[in-house]
């Protein structure tokens, strides 16, 4: 059993692996699927474009939003491959955070010379 600590650990390596293999530059959905791919490797159970339903008024209406990565259904893992990591996307995590019941997620921007420059880890 993987403490949340150590879960983002294995999940940061997987993702600088993808990083080394493939590079900057590529879309969003390229890293996605590497790393789901990778993770699977490692034997890390993870679902990829989970979805998330948002609720309303104790309803929960499905709004089309998809969660890129769920790790053994207790991290988030939002890709992304941007210029530079903005407020807008540390609130998506936010939200996908609370919406979902989880306490913890990883930002990961793919578009750096160097991984470590795209990590940004959160916790509710």
């Amino acid at each position: 059993m993987y403490h949340e600590q150590e879960l983002t650990k294995e999940i940061i390596g997987a993702a600088i692996d993808v990083h080394r293999e493939l590079g900057p530059g590529l879309l969003e959905s390229a890293y996605e699927v590497c790393l789901c791919y990778e993770l699977k490797l490692r034997g890390i159970d993870v679902e990829c474009q989970v979805p998330l339903p948002v609720k309303y008024k104790g309803v929960r209406l499905d709004c089309g939003y998809r969660i890129d990565a769920c790790v053994k259904d207790r991290v988030i893992v939002e890709l992304k491959s941007v210029d530079e990591l903005t407020d807008l996307h540390r609130a998506q995590l936010l939200t996908y955070l609370r919406l979902s019941g989880k306490k913890v997620g990883l930002l990961l921007n793919f578009n750096v010379p160097v991984l470590k420059d795209g990590i940004v880890r959160m916790a509710l």
